[in-house]
């Protein structure tokens, strides 16, 4: 049965945030013919004109039969929309019909004002999420998800991560294989993982391109093994001693907080996003104890492994 998808947009959308889950949803209908019909909506219809300048053709709502899905662009017209009354009528209006009611970026505050997020967890572009916290307080913000899933709303963050959340939605209507299709047709990842962090420690760590960069990446990709300061000193072809002083000095922390950070992100994406019993995750993360890893998880996330697990089952 072919499902329309609505893309809802407004004066001076941002054209990213539509065309990359278009550009996904057009994919997977080359796989599976028929699947999506995709309709890009306004309150009116007519020309819309994006951020960037640029205009499309859209369809008024009234004129698009019930959607399956409708996704909520951001952009710089969004507070404009925020506070259109027949935006936010057709927003609430979706929410009690629609199957799966999503956004982009600052889509989200879109959601927020017509009051369908309330007491939900939500996520939004890392740069917005305090603001949108303080606006709505009532609601539960994930400051830097990729996408977050809460019954029939998905919310996810910038820009790109329209994509993640498209082909979520493509996993959950035609199964993996075929968003794992689509994600090599675009040349993008598959699938960067929800509750992966919209900036992952490794850049964070890096920051702008220094002598320890390719030191991280390859330490990122030995995480099982033992890593000690004599290990990355060997590596980098340097004494322990003035290795570890370099490393904070360039770095901002010490080699062993680096690694903890590191492992810290890769077992929580496994642990949020696989099925892998706790202990295989400890072992492949380099943790090795279970304890330990529950001990890092407590002072990192304010919760042991199986919490955040079950969190994430019950989205």
């Amino acid at each position: 049965m072919t499902k329309t998808v609505g893309i809802f947009i407004y004066d001076h959308f941002q054209l990213l945030d539509a065309s990359g889950p278009i550009t996904a949803f057009e994919i997977a209908n080359e796989a599976v013919p028929g699947a999506y019909r995709l309709k890009i909506m306004s309150v009116r219809g007519g020309m819309i004109t994006s951020s960037s300048g640029l205009a499309v053709e859209s369809a008024a709502v009234s004129e698009v039969e019930r959607p399956d899905t409708v996704v909520v662009v951001g952009g710089s017209g969004g507070p404009k929309a925020e506070v259109c009354p027949d935006s936010m009528g057709y927003l609430r209006k979706c929410a009690a019909e629609v199957r799966h009611l999503c956004s982009v970026c600052s889509g989200a505050f879109l959601l927020a004002a017509a009051g369908v997020l309330e007491g939900r967890r939500v996520t939004t572009h890392w740069r917005l999420a305090e603001e949108l916290q303080k606006r709505y307080p009532r609601l539960k913000v994930e400051v830097d998800r990729i996408y977050v899933r809460d019954g029939s709303i998905w919310t996810s963050g910038g820009v790109s991560a329209g994509i993640d959340l498209a082909l979520a939605l493509i996993a959950d209507d035609l199964g993996e294989d075929i968003a794992r299709q689509v994600a090599q047709d675009m040349v993008v990842y598959y699938r960067r993982p929800g509750g992966q962090s919209q900036f992952s420690a490794l850049a964070q760590l890096s920051g702008e391109e220094s002598a320890f960069s390719s030191l991280l990446e390859w330490t990122r990709g030995h995480l099982s093994e033992r890593l000690t300061v004599e290990q990355m000193a060997d590596h980098m072809a340097m004494s322990p001693r003035n290795f570890s002083r370099a490393f904070a000095r360039a770095i901002g922390v010490s080699p062993a907080k680096a690694v903890e950070r590191l492992r810290m992100e890769a077992a929580r994406e496994r642990v949020e996003n696989s099925q892998d019993p706790i202990e295989q995750v400890a072992s492949a993360t380099g943790f090795g104890d279970p304890e330990r890893m529950r001990r890092a998880f407590i002072r990192a996330f304010g919760q042991p492994p199986q919490a955040l697990r079950r969190a994430r089952l019950r989205t």
